[in-house]
């Protein structure tokens, strides 16, 4: 299906040059002179290379239709992830790669849905927020506000976010999977 550059949004998946990509981000840019222009950051799924191409944004793209399918992840085996079919039960492996920088957040059980373009997997969406414990936080410097400012903290999976000043080690809180980022403290 033929759509203007300009619509392209991150998951999608668009064929360029003979090849399949999924893309990863995106930003139209509107220099001072000429144009306005779409440069977009993709992955080849064959061979996971990255990329970064222009286009001005009338420009059509060859934008590939996806199914969305529901999986239970269950294990990492080596370079795939096993996921289940709620209904079938059946295990579908899937290659880590497809999941980026999100791979810290996949947990036991963690519902995912998978983009498959003719039945190959394409991209894997995790859910919008997780409940992580915060096992390192700076103290807080006094005379630091609460409404100015957050303090590193670093998540039990590895990953480094910034939380509020009150935030403490050994708290449970929310953050978004698609960039660490604080939400709200965990109720319970």
């Amino acid at each position: 299906m033929k759509q203007q550059a300009n619509l392209i949004r991150a998951g999608q998946v668009i064929e360029h040059d003979g090849n399949r990509w999924t893309v990863l981000k995106q930003q139209i840019i509107t220099p001072g002179k000429g144009g306005a222009f779409i440069q977009v950051e993709m992955r080849n799924l064959k061979t996971g290379n990255k990329t970064n191409e222009r286009w001005r944004t009338a420009d059509t793209v060859e934008r590939l239709m996806t199914d969305n399918r529901d999986y239970t992840y269950s294990y990492t085996d080596g370079d795939n992830l096993v996921l289940m079919d709620g209904e079938t039960f059946e295990q579908f492996l899937v290659p880590v790669d497809l999941l980026g920088d999100m791979v810290p957040f996949l947990q036991d059980n963690m519902p995912v849905v998978i983009d498959l373009v003719e039945g190959d997997p394409v991209g894997i969406h995790l859910p919008a927020t997780v409940t992580l414990e915060i096992v390192e936080a700076d103290p807080v410097v006094k005379g630091q506000t609460a409404s100015s400012s957050y303090k590193p903290a670093k998540l039990a999976n590895g990953v480094k976010t910034m939380v509020p000043p009150f935030v403490e080690a050994g708290e449970r809180v929310v953050v978004r999977t698609e960039d660490a980022s604080y939400v709200e403290r965990a109720k319970g």
